[in-house]
């Protein structure tokens, strides 16, 4: 006997509801306890400033989704969609953040020149398995020419204007990364901000001593040349540059011991704030 198709009308309302249905949120249970509390604390946020999802989402240049799914814990965003979330809420991206810890595997060592971040830097990027980028080299080949030429013969603002598309194709190019950062860096608020904000940052700290024989030992005698008084000019700009550098969220004094015991020293730090077997 054959079978008889249900009708038209019948079938109507399975194809209207299939069509109609939202797509499912992950179940509350089974959503990331920090992806969750952010997304409460985002939402809270914003409904504090009377602000619509729509409208926080154009601020940020993210689609209204994307801020739907951070709001409701199930999706896993960028540091970077965060950082244009705080943006558009206008606050800093700690205070989006709360209390919940959160650090991004790209780390940045900040610190004066001769503060050891290139000779700990590889050592913490081989450590981790992960890219070890000399943030200066990477000025140098976007310039075509060394530091110093591009301070001659062009100054101070195009150099700093390298220094951040540098510093943003590192953040680009590499989720993960150990970034060795120019010293002069925290003088530029806003290429200083970009790094803040995307990477776990560590002030590589070290008295004026070890910072002058450092240098000298790497063939620069420039700031012995440059003044007889190198030293007093020394403990200046560390002091000048103190309160930058101090918000850094992990600091390390390299002067303390020396370089295996400072390496290790940094590697417990960092697998420590990245939560990772030390």
């Amino acid at each position: 006997m054959p079978q008889t198709k249900p009708s038209a009308a019948k079938r109507k309302p399975a194809r209207a509801a299939k069509a109609g249905a939202p797509k499912a949120a992950a179940p509350v249970d089974q959503r990331h306890p920090f992806l969750a509390a952010l997304g409460e604390r985002v939402r809270a946020l914003r409904s504090r400033q009377g602000l619509t999802r729509k409208a926080v989402a154009q601020a940020a240049q993210v689609s209204e989704r994307h801020l739907a799914n951070l709001e409701y814990g199930t999706g896993n965003v960028s540091m970077l969609v965060l950082l244009q979330v705080a943006g558009a809420l206008r606050i800093a991206l700690p205070e989006l953040l709360g209390g919940t810890a959160v650090r991004s595997p790209r780390i940045a060592l900040i610190g004066l020149r001769g503060a050891g971040k290139s000779t700990l830097g590889q050592l913490l990027a081989e450590d981790l398995g992960i890219p070890f980028i000399e943030l200066g080299r990477e000025i140098e080949k976007l310039a075509g020419c060394s530091v110093a030429e591009i301070q001659a013969l062009y100054g101070t603002s195009a150099y700093r204007r390298y220094e951040r598309r540098a510093l943003e194709d590192a953040i680009a190019q590499h989720p993960e990364a150990v970034i060795a950062a120019p010293g002069g860096l925290v003088s530029d608020a806003a290429t200083f901000n970009l790094l803040l904000g995307n990477c776990t940052s560590v002030w590589l700290q070290a008295a004026p001593e070890d910072h002058m024989k450092r240098v000298a030992a790497q063939g620069d005698m420039r700031p012995m040349a440059a003044s007889r008084e190198a030293m007093e000019d020394l403990k200046r700009i560390l002091a000048g540059r103190a309160a930058f550098y101090s918000k850094a969220e992990l600091k390390l004094d390299t002067s303390a011991q020396p370089l295996a015991p400072t390496f290790s020293a940094l590697r417990a730090v960092v697998r420590r704030a990245l939560q990772l077997p030390e």
